[in-house]
């Protein structure tokens, strides 16, 4: 059995006969799509698991494999194409063979406007889309049909971009903004300040928030809070655990540890390993 951390796949690229790739979405589609993931295994005769933790995004993911993918702890099996909402509790996907993955990463403002789904109501969970509807019917063709991962990302990225122009101007661009805001100071500015700069009501900015993303500010905020320790801990990018505390600001040791197993399910001294 192969086992792969998540972010362990960001630095090692090819381990094992897995290849990962993380894909920059080009320009037409960054607004909305964050990071484009692609896992792939040409080897029948192995068992892998992927461990998944909450990084404050939904996604697109679709899946080509031999026997079938299976999301643990809910024991689902997955259609080809599914949406996956926040993912507060780790999960872990089991495939059995050989597999194709592409995740879409998308901005969490847009798994309103896009899809009409409440976003809250897919937290820890997953979305089957109606395979009646147009889009996805043409979606599921076109892939298919197609044989590269190339390809296929093209597609996928034709879809989501057919959203958009549609419905765009539903879009909540000022929320769009506040997630910026909370990313790029890695979840360590207040809300109140962050509701300042984009001239909120604190309580609007949150009612707003929670809309749009499934998520209160304070709960996002924590996650990139949670995801920057993470990353700087898998890196080894510090010295001592109380670098990582203060850094990513922690009130101390207990509550870094108290966070980080409440994401992970495991303790910061067992990443080290």
């Amino acid at each position: 059995m192969e086992n792969f951390q998540i972010f362990d796949i960001y630095k090692i690229g090819n381990h094992n006969n897995m290849n990962y790739q993380n894909i920059v979405p080009e320009d037409s589609i960054s607004l909305f799509v964050k990071n484009i993931w692609v896992f792939e295994n040409e080897n029948k005769n192995i068992h892998t698991t992927l461990p998944f933790f909450a990084d404050g995004c939904p996604g697109l993911m679709f899946q080509q494999t031999d026997h079938g993918l299976i999301v643990k702890p809910h024991d689902k099996k997955m259609p080809e194409v599914f949406l996956y909402g926040q993912t507060i509790l780790p999960i872990e996907l089991e495939i059995s063979g050989a597999f194709l993955i592409i995740v879409f990463q998308l901005y969490p403002y847009v798994l309103k406007t896009f899809f009409d789904i409440q976003p809250q109501s897919i937290n820890d969970n997953c979305y089957y889309f109606d395979d009646t509807e147009e889009d996805i019917s043409w979606l599921k063709k076109q892939l298919e049909l197609s044989e590269s991962v190339k390809d296929k990302i093209e597609i996928i990225s034709k879809l989501l971009l057919r959203y958009f122009e549609k419905k765009k101007e539903n879009l909540d661009f000022e929320i769009r903004q506040g997630i910026e805001y909370i990313f790029q100071t890695k979840g360590q500015e207040s809300i109140r300040s962050i509701a300042g700069k984009l001239k909120f009501n604190i309580r609007t900015f949150e009612r707003r928030f929670l809309t749009e993303t499934g998520l209160t500010p304070k709960q996002f905020a924590k996650i990139i809070q949670f995801q920057a320790s993470l990353d700087q801990l898998t890196v080894k990018d510090y010295e001592k655990h109380t670098d990582i505390v203060y850094q990513n600001g922690f009130s101390d040791q207990s509550h870094f540890i108290k966070v980080f197993k409440a994401f992970t399910g495991k303790t910061p001294k067992s990443f080290e390993k």
